[in-house]
């Protein structure tokens, strides 16, 4: 008989950690958890969305908690998810969702700004991932989902940064599936496609980028927050217990082209 049933899905009883986790696509990623029986603990820079998030997850039957941090400090990964235990007893997934970008023309490009993204988006995804393994590996299972991009797998000309550590999230991804699958942890990733935000307004208006990203996309339409929120789901819950090491696109077809 299969074991695969309506919970299947459900994150009853789980404690998720989410960087980033009050605003932007992170604000997302929480709701859904949280709709389906997470408790949150959230790790921001600023306070930022807090008061909002916390309205929608209690009002989703469940706890969250707040931490600002700055997350590329050195030592805090340890210090994050002694905090996430100490709040809720247990830690069974992290979401590495912080994240930034910055651009610049190729020869222009700053040393400092290539540090700081590389920081963010890769250094303390790395630390991160290791404490968290540490404290899933004692309950032998766990499930650790980075956030990827299309710059995961495509060039980014005025992004150097981002499009390196967007690719070393893919490769960290596989390298951390691969170590920690004999303790029951699942890592896997989402790589947004183009998303409607509030952040890629001012492209989706561009005259000449705007339309030639539409008509990329095989749908036809820029992504919305809420078709994340499914696969998000899915990788967090025991429906995704044989997957690991995959780095989901969620691109309206986007990367076909």
């Amino acid at each position: 008989m299969t074991k695969f049933n309506a919970n299947s899905f459900s994150l009853k009883g789980k404690v998720a950690l989410i960087t980033g986790g009050a605003h932007g696509l992170g604000k997302y990623y929480s709701l859904a958890l949280s709709l389906y029986g997470a408790d949150i603990f959230v790790v921001s820079n600023s306070t930022d969305g807090w008061d909002d998030l916390k309205q929608a997850v209690t009002a989703n039957g469940q706890q969250v908690e707040f931490c600002q941090q700055d997350i590329t400090e050195t030592g805090c990964a340890d210090k994050l998810v002694a905090a996430a235990v100490k709040r809720f007893g247990h830690l069974d997934i992290l979401i590495n969702n912080a994240g930034m970008q910055l651009r610049n023309d190729v020869l222009a490009f700053k040393d400092a700004d290539w540090e700081k993204v590389i920081d963010l988006n890769l250094n303390a995804l790395y630390f991160l991932s290791h404490a968290a393994a540490k404290e899933m590996a004692k309950q032998k299972s766990g499930k650790i989902i980075n956030i990827g991009s299309m710059q995961s797998y495509r060039a980014g000309k005025f992004i150097f940064p981002y499009t390196a550590s967007k690719h070393a999230v893919m490769g960290l991804t596989k390298a951390y599936a691969d170590a920690l699958s004999p303790y029951n942890i699942q890592v896997n990733g989402i790589a947004p496609g183009y998303i409607s935000t509030d952040m890629t307004k001012p492209l989706q208006e561009d005259p000449v980028r705007g339309p030639e990203i539409k008509d990329h996309i095989p749908s036809g339409e820029w992504g919305v927050p809420d078709q994340l929120m499914g696969p998000m789901v899915f990788l967090a819950s025991a429906a995704s217990d044989y997957v690991t090491g995959v780095m989901l696109p969620v691109d309206g077809g986007y990367l076909l082209r």
